[in-house]
């Protein structure tokens, strides 16, 4: 039963480690949001790097979104791009922090974070990103106001004319 017990023990203090380590890398795994007359906004912390980081969905498909003020498209992997089936565009060549590469143009249906719904947004395909990490930049960014105090970051979409 002594074993048994401290095999438990382990077993549990190896999840909450986990849980506490991807909470550390993605504090936003669940974001909030919050509804007002005439927007719709989400407030992101920051993670233990500094940088913003949340969970969201393209085209139903849940991934973790990156934001990147200085990427001028979302980018995501080849690998989500054939998961999702998007379409494939026209080449292009990419420069990123580790030398240019060929990738490829698309667009996204549907982008998600929280009740924050962004239609038919421009896209890259970059085959040097890994996995279901996707850069939220610029092409979705602009679409929203955004305002970044400390380790908070505001993004406001509008759902009314002004």
């Amino acid at each position: 039963m002594l074993i048994l017990a401290w095999g438990l023990g382990l077993w549990l203090l190896t999840r909450w480690f986990g849980d506490y380590e991807m909470h550390r890398q993605n504090p936003n795994q669940a974001p909030v949001s919050r509804h007002a007359e005439g927007y719709v906004e989400v407030s992101l912390l920051s993670n233990s790097s500094g940088h913003f980081v949340t969970s969201g969905s393209l085209n139903g498909e849940s991934v973790t979104f990156i934001v990147d003020t200085g990427a001028t498209d979302v980018a995501l992997s080849a690998e989500l791009a054939a998961k999702l089936k998007l379409p494939r565009g026209g080449a292009v060549i990419l420069s990123t922090a580790n030398g240019r590469v060929q990738g490829w143009r698309t667009r996204i249906t549907e982008l998600r974070l929280g009740d924050i719904v962004l239609n038919d947004v421009r896209a890259l395909v970059a085959p040097n990103i890994d996995g279901e990490q996707v850069l939220l930049g610029m092409s979705a960014l602009r679409q929203l106001e955004f305002t970044q105090r400390g380790g908070t970051l505001l993004l406001r979409q509008h759902t009314t004319q002004e």
